[in-house]
């Protein structure tokens, strides 16, 4: 009998991310068992926002979910920039790392924003 997919477990203390707009982002791995090998995907739930429709959710593979998180820093590093740091904001790590010229350029075969 084939199993279904599953998640895995994800830390204890990881709760899914709250947004400013009161959205709950939640992250998690799922592995889908198959004849010759299991596929394992990332999986991005965007749950509501306040009194907004039903969420929506991807499943990218691994190679995917790290050129988002790549465009995603990038994205950051930009609006840090660009807007002045909100009194009690957190204070983003300065490390050469984290700037985008570090990152290098996009990935084949995934289209730009």
């Amino acid at each position: 009998m084939a199993e279904t997919g599953r998640a895995l477990p994800h830390p204890a203390d990881e709760t899914p991310m709250v947004t400013s707009c009161d959205r709950r982002i939640t992250v998690k791995c799922l592995r889908l068992p198959t004849a010759d090998r299991p596929i394992s995907r990332v999986t991005l739930d965007l749950g509501p926002g306040r009194g907004s429709a039903p969420g929506t959710w991807a499943a990218l593979t691994p190679r995917e979910a790290r050129e988002l998180a790549r465009r995603l820093l990038d994205q950051a590093a930009l609006a840090e920039r660009e807007t002045p740091a909100a009194p009690g904001a957190l204070a983003s790590p300065a490390s050469p790392a984290s700037s985008s010229a570090s990152l290098g350029p996009a990935s084949p075969g995934f289209p730009s924003f």
